[in-house]
């Protein structure tokens, strides 16, 4: 079992930065892909960034290419979404997960964690 809880979130004026963080508890970090998503209010779960289990390899979606970056630190079993020149429309809850995989338009993790909001005002 793996617990994953993200920190970070708050209010930002746009333009401005964040950083979260996803701690995850156990010994199996190093053996998920990861993933940050994020989901607005009335909205479906969006995916924003995804890493493999070394780091060496990451994607992200369109909305938030060039401004985004996803890194880890297996030693820290954390991971991270760095998020810069952020804009009103990046408001949401934010969620990072395990192993996260499509079936067709919806997304499954192994595991999810509980969320942090993220709101940008213009």
């Amino acid at each position: 079992q793996v617990q994953l809880v993200e920190s970070g979130g708050g209010l930002v004026q746009a333009g401005g930065s964040l950083r979260l963080s996803c701690l995850a508890s156990g010994h199996t970090f190093s053996r998920y892909e990861m993933g940050w998503f994020r989901q607005a209010p009335g909205k479906e779960r969006q995916f924003v960034a995804g890493i493999t289990r070394g780091g060496a390899t990451t994607w992200y979606d369109d909305s938030v290419e060039g401004r985004f970056t996803i890194s880890r630190d297996n030693a820290k079993n954390t991971v991270y979404l760095q998020m810069n020149s952020l804009r009103p429309e990046d408001t949401g809850v934010y969620y990072c997960a395990a192993n996260p995989t499509k079936y067709g338009s919806r997304w499954s993790g192994d595991y999810w964690g509980q969320g942090t909001q993220v709101t940008v005002s213009s």
